[in-house]
């Protein structure tokens, strides 16, 4: 045994500011994942549990809890009642972080299915804690990370459908993405928080970028030039785009029904 790994440290370095990461064929014939730290590395499964245990005899924490909460609403018509200990919390918040590290590193490698399976992994095992977490601080323990998951399942999930150049699938799930964070914020009384969320600046920008792919609604941009009219008083501008804009609006109709044939 060579339980010395500074070998392998030398010939990786580290590297301030950049996650760095990379896969591997183990010593069991299976790829693995490995993320360099700063003071040394972590080595993860690509599938399962990203430490390769199967706690309580299932894949996952999650599972086991999932299984166990099946179990007690099949027993008792509904999951009224059903609590997880403080240990189970801890083991869930730890498993939490495990595929934070991850699907972190996946999204580097451009993993996107990976990353959207281990995000709403997290997402689920947040529901969990929320739901039926023992005490109110448990409850709330993980929940400040959910802007932060969802974000990341968001890009995740649009960067699959830009991928196949399916622009539209992705500005839905992009505009889907945002307004859970917005609904994040709102359940937790702080609306105002939304403008000024790191997350959903990120969908923003990505929102941009797949708008520059998307065809231009012609009635829409008349209707931003009407309003920049009324607000400069440029009311024979605005005149006239009104009537553009109800011509467009009758074309369109006219356009659809001859295709629906109604």
């Amino acid at each position: 045994m060579k339980p010395d790994i500074g070998s392998i440290l030398e010939q990786w370095p580290y590297e301030p500011g950049q996650i760095t990461v990379r896969k591997i064929r183990g010593a069991d014939g299976r790829e693995k994942l490995q993320l360099r730290l700063d003071l040394g590395l972590l080595q993860m499964e690509l599938v399962g549990r990203p430490d390769g245990r199967q706690p309580y005899g299932f894949s996952t924490v999650l599972d086991y809890v999932e299984g166990q909460l099946t179990g007690y609403s099949n027993r008792h018509s509904g999951d009224e009642g059903f609590t997880i200990s403080e240990r189970i919390v801890r083991e869930l918040s730890d498993e939490a972080l495990m595929n934070y590290h991850r699907y972190l590193s996946l999204y580097v490698l451009e993993d996107f299915e990976g990353v959207v399976r281990d995000t709403a992994a997290n997402l689920r095992i947040f529901d969990v804690v929320q739901r039926y977490g023992p005490t109110d601080a448990d409850k709330r323990s993980l929940e400040q990370y959910r802007p932060y998951v969802t974000m990341m399942n968001t890009r995740a999930k649009a960067q699959q459908a830009m991928s196949r150049e399916d622009y539209r699938t992705a500005m839905a799930i992009i505009m889907s993405g945002l307004a859970a964070i917005k609904s994040f914020f709102e359940s937790h009384n702080r609306p105002d928080l939304f403008r000024h969320s790191n997350e959903a600046a990120v969908l923003r920008e990505l929102r941009k970028e797949v708008s520059a792919h998307l065809p231009k609604d012609p009635i829409r941009t008349m209707e931003r030039k009407l309003r920049k009219a009324v607000a400069a008083e440029r009311y024979e501008d605005a005149a006239r785009l009104r009537d553009e804009i109800e011509q467009a609006r009758a074309t369109r109709h006219t356009q659809s029904t001859e295709a629906t044939g109604e």
